[in-house]
């Protein structure tokens, strides 16, 4: 399907994609739709590529779920998952969650450019990213609790991981919105900048993370997201191994 049908699309220059939230007349706002053609993009992805870029067009990254949709009768909104049973329910959240989760692949860094609001889902969607940008007027909110609704396209262990139980859940269950110097205080940002430096400053990130050898980059990523989950003496175990690889490698010897 074409973008104007979903409202996202994907584009890819070299070893860089960018993903591109095109709806700007409703600030990005999401649909099922959109989440099932970013699914897609983890399947479209040329092999050659390094970094994927998550970007919202407009004034806004995304002011989440679409209630226009999500509220009607139609696919996708709250009547249709009602009717469903508990698994078939579960099983089209998981439908929906995979256009979120393929940004943590490991072969790819993500890299979310953050303007305006990033809510709900916008700031699932950015949370799915491995590094975000912020812009200096970016509003970020888990709003989900305002509708009677939790968070549920994976964005609930990555706030853990970056903010902590306590801050997650007060960010979660309040559903108020940070700005760009709290997030960046709390350990959301990678980067606040003023908005017209954002693609500069998104442009240098990306610079500077396909300026290492992409096997050493890979397995660095590897090492640091498995790092919470494993004891010291695993994580050491880890690191001697993920070396030896690329020893191996370097030396011509690799599988």
């Amino acid at each position: 399907m074409t973008a104007e049908a979903t409202g996202v699309r994907l584009t890819c220059d070299g070893p860089v994609a960018t993903v591109t939230l095109c709806r700007p007349d409703v600030l990005n706002a999401q649909t099922p739709a959109m989440w099932r053609a970013m699914s897609d993009f983890a399947r479209d992805l040329p092999g050659d590529v390094r970094v994927v870029v998550v970007r919202g067009e407009g004034r806004a990254f995304s002011a989440g779920l679409d209630l226009a949709v999500a509220g009607a009768s139609g696919p996708g909104s709250f009547a249709e998952l009602a009717t469903l049973s508990e698994q078939e329910c579960a099983e089209r959240i998981a439908e929906f969650q995979a256009g979120f989760t393929w940004l943590h692949r490991p072969d790819v860094v993500s890299v979310a450019a953050v303007q305006g609001h990033a809510i709900g889902a916008g700031f699932q969607l950015a949370l799915a990213c491995d590094l975000r940008v912020l812009s200096t007027d970016a509003k970020l909110s888990m709003a989900e609790v305002t509708l009677g609704l939790v968070p549920d396209l994976a964005g609930t262990k990555r706030l853990v991981e970056l903010v902590g139980y306590a801050r997650a859940l007060e960010i979660c269950a309040t559903g108020r919105r940070l700005d760009a110097a709290e997030a960046d205080r709390v350990g959301l940002a990678t980067l606040v900048v003023p908005p017209a430096e954002l693609d500069g400053a998104v442009r240098d990130l990306t610079a500077g993370l396909l300026s290492g050898a992409r096997d050493a980059v890979v397995e660095i990523k590897a090492l640091l997201a498995g790092a919470a989950g494993r004891s010291h003496a695993d994580q050491q175990r880890a690191e001697r191994e993920a070396q030896t690889r690329r020893l191996r490698d370097l030396a011509g010897r690799g599988e």
